[in-house]
């Protein structure tokens, strides 16, 4: 039998025991399936060609032409709308299930759809030391082609497919974050079609109120049209130091004085229970030592959250040479910790021989596929969270997550945050340093429920001057948000630029409590 018809037969087998079990059940309990079979292909496709139709576009320089018709295409849809008399709310036509965030927005079915297909680099200035994108342009796009030339960002979000738009509309964050602040804090200009359809630029100087105010906004002053973002040379390696650490007070104090020391270009660490983790420290170096070098990002090697614990586990520090893009996405291919439970059999090394260069699936596909049975136990049965508090309240707040969920392992990624005048800032008028940490994963708490869990740990994360991630779920009434986040500028602009009647206010389109 030859293997066209071996396969042939196999999926035959295949489709008649889904029709005998049922889409729903195969997709609930053995999702791995679908998964293999269908979506790690399809995420593949989907790579090649935006990564194929990014590099041609830059190349033949067609980007910022092709960019200001775009943009008066948004203008018109705007004013279309305003002439027609409004009566809906905007949002953008991107549809949900694309975006990295786990909410499938239903406000997209009611409110008028501004097509928006911006998704390309438009220009590498190295003397200014800016880049110049268009929102829907992703890391995974702007590392591949600023680490080509010898720039990088100073704050490089970890996955592929988190966008310019998103990350700087809500947040994003890096192991760098404890030296250049939140993505927002390396942006250095946005371009915005606000609610009448005209086009404004706000920087530090031109428009102060609407840039500091637009970062957590999520789309409700404007459409964000391009953003002009930091870079800073890179080198070819990131020098990584892996330190296991036992305690937790322990832990708290020495993360906390490696997030304190500037020397170290990066800090991450990874907790795997309430009294182990592993902290990492990096610096940038050309050179490299042949016998320590690591290129975690090829397809085969273990899964970056796997290979640190091999120091836990071990007890003993280590020290490794990283390509710097490999770095960058050091936890892209398990999605942090999330594709184990996926694909259970994800990091066996026969799997990531024979598929992991296929590896991770979109999560946008994840998302497309899912469907409203599983959505529901994924909600009452898993956590993804990401809750920024300040670095002096650290083992409080890991204590915390420990009591009221108890998921393992957790992200700790320092960073710091300046005064500043927008959604989110320090209490006081001193810069302060913050971590964000970071839980996904499956609660091993016998009393979890996901509404009361999860307002537990906002409550906590008010009460020291703490922050929620939005693209997470948020439980809190519009009273606690509003405690939780400093809206004095933001509904000032709102009213300024007549955003009441054309976007929906931050709460309305994120929160839990608000959406139907």
């Amino acid at each position: 039998m030859s293997p066209l018809l071996y396969l042939g037969g196999l999926l035959v087998l295949f489709l008649l025991w889904i029709r005998v079990k049922g889409l729903d059940y195969v997709v609930v309990h053995q999702r791995w399936i679908f998964v293999c079979l269908f979506l790690l292909p399809l995420s593949v496709v989907f790579d090649v060609y935006y990564y194929v139709r990014a590099w041609l576009i830059f190349k033949m320089c067609s980007a910022p032409k092709l960019h200001d018709q775009r943009v008066r295409d948004i203008q018109r849809q705007v004013r279309e709308w305003r002439k027609n008399g409004g009566g809906t709310y905007m949002c953008t036509g991107r549809p949900g299930w694309l975006t990295v965030s786990l909410r499938v927005g239903k406000y997209k079915k009611t409110h008028k759809n501004i097509m928006i297909n911006m998704m390309d680099i438009l220009e590498v200035d190295t003397e200014r030391q800016v880049v110049r994108v268009e929102p829907l342009a992703n890391m995974g796009q702007v590392t591949a082609l600023l680490n080509s030339i010898g720039w990088t960002l100073p704050v490089l979000p970890e996955l592929d497919d988190l966008t310019v738009g998103g990350l700087v509309m809500g947040t994003g964050i890096e192991s760098s974050s404890h030296v250049y602040g939140l993505f927002q804090h390396i942006c250095v200009a946005y371009e915005l079609v606000l609610a009448d359809g005209s086009l404004v630029r706000c920087t530090e100087e031109e428009n102060s109120d609407l840039f500091h105010a637009v970062p957590w906004s999520c789309g409700t002053l404007g459409f964000l049209v391009a953003a002009e973002i930091k870079i800073v040379p890179a080198k070819a390696w990131v020098k990584l130091r892996y330190e296991p650490v036992r305690d937790l007070e322990n832990i708290c104090k020495r993360f906390t004085e490696a997030s304190e020391n500037k020397q170290n270009t990066f800090v991450e660490g990874i907790q795997y229970s309430l009294d182990s983790a592993v902290i990492m420290t990096g610096t940038l170096t050309d050179h490299a030592e042949p016998d320590k070098i690591n290129r975690i990002g090829l397809h085969f090697k273990p899964w970056f959250f796997k290979h640190v614990e091999s120091y836990l586990k071990g007890d003993h520090s280590g020290v490794e040479f990283i390509p710097l893009r490999q770095y960058y996405h050091r936890h892209t291919r398990s999605i942090f910790w999330e594709l184990q439970d996926i694909i259970p059999f994800g990091n066996n090394p026969v799997f990531r021989w024979l598929f992991g260069w296929m590896v991770p699936p979109k999560i946008s596909l994840l998302k497309l596929t899912q469907g409203e049975t599983i959505r529901r136990l994924y909600e009452q049965h898993h956590v993804v969270q990401d809750m920024l508090v300040p670095m002096k309240h650290l083992q409080a707040a890991i204590t915390r997550f420990h009591q009221e969920i108890n998921v393992y392992p957790l992200w700790l990624c320092p960073f710091l945050l300046p005064p500043g005048r927008g959604m989110v800032h320090p209490k006081g008028q001193q810069e302060e340093l913050y971590v964000d940490i970071g839980a996904y994963g499956e609660p091993k708490v016998k009393h979890f429920e996901a509404r009361a869990s999860t307002r537990q740990l906002e409550k906590f994360v008010r009460e020291v001057h703490g922050f929620q991630m939005l693209y997470a779920d948020v439980y809190m009434d519009r009273e606690e948000f509003w405690e939780m986040f400093d809206g004095q500028l933001y509904h000032k602009l709102r009213a300024e630029f007549g955003c009441k009647e054309a976007f929906p206010e931050v709460y309305d389109k994120i929160c839990k409590s608000a959406r139907h």
